[in-house]
């Protein structure tokens, strides 16, 4: 069994405290961890993407929180934005509901076929006692704490893991937002991780592409792109055969070149000509 932690209380303190409860919890798991930019649901969604990409529908969880609670959403619930579950295959995702965080699951299919299952803390809280699970105190600390990462996530996965089926709603698929065109990752190289599909801007190799980032000229690889050139090539992240664009400059940082950051806005404008 494997879990994967997407969030944004990502410092050594937070990631560790998180790592160890679900490694307690979840007797003889793998684990890891990907910290994402504080309240970047953009960030996020993506890396939730790539996680469901890499378990294949095997047995495995996935747990992701980025839940802001100075938005105007969040300050209507009682303690931040509610938590959704869903399978994939055989892989549980539970996740915070709140802004894009699962925009672009639902952009590359990966929520086709699979039902949303809406939950609310308090209530599960109070399943929990009520079959013997927590006891009164626990479950009162459960929905009280500012730090559901830590004492609500891994603890419902572990337990979901056994079979246990929280109480919940069904969440319709229509209510998730659709994902901006913009940049969701910025990967060690400085290479720019869009959240736009090859489809969606006739992207062809041999083609330029007019970017508010610059005119970017196509290619089929990332090997293709020559010394210093700047470039839209498919990447490797994405979901099955939908995989996202990226923007590179061979042998350099995109991201310091071009002056992009995570979450900012990326237009396609036109097509040019060959290049």
């Amino acid at each position: 069994m494997h879990i994967t932690i997407i969030n944004d209380s990502s410092d050594a303190n937070a990631s560790g405290r998180q790592l160890t409860r679900a490694g307690v919890l979840a007797k003889g798991a793998s684990l890891a961890f990907i910290g994402v930019p504080a309240f970047s649901d953009i960030a996020a969604a993506g890396n939730l993407v790539d996680a469901i990409d890499a378990a294949m529908g095997e047995p495995a969880a996935i747990l992701v929180n980025v839940a802001p609670r100075h938005t105007d959403a969040a300050r209507k619930e009682r303690n931040g934005t509610p938590f959704c579950y869903f399978f994939v295959g055989g892989t549980l995702v539970v996740a915070s509901v709140e802004g894009y965080t699962l925009s672009l699951a639902k952009k590359v299919g990966a929520l086709e076929g699979t039902t949303l299952h809406l939950m609310d803390v308090a209530r599960v809280a109070e399943d929990l006692n009520a079959k013997g699970m927590l006891s009164a105190r626990e479950a009162q600390w459960l929905h009280e704490t500012q730090f559901r990462s830590y004492e609500f996530t891994p603890r419902l996965a572990a337990l979901m893991l056994e079979g246990y089926e929280p109480p919940s709603h069904e969440l319709p698929l229509e209510s998730i937002p659709d994902a901006p065109a913009a940049v969701w990752w910025i990967d060690n190289f400085g290479n720019i991780k869009t959240t736009l599909l090859p489809e969606e801007v006739d992207f062809t190799p041999g083609e330029t592409l007019e970017t508010s980032l610059g005119s970017l000229p196509c290619y089929g690889q990332l090997a293709e792109v020559p010394p210093g050139e700047a470039a839209c090539v498919k990447g490797s992240s994405g979901y099955g055969d939908r995989r996202f664009l990226e923007v590179v400059v061979q042998g350099e940082r995109a991201a310091a070149l071009l002056n992009a950051s995570i979450g900012q806005e990326v237009t396609v404008s036109r097509r040019n000509g060959p290049h």
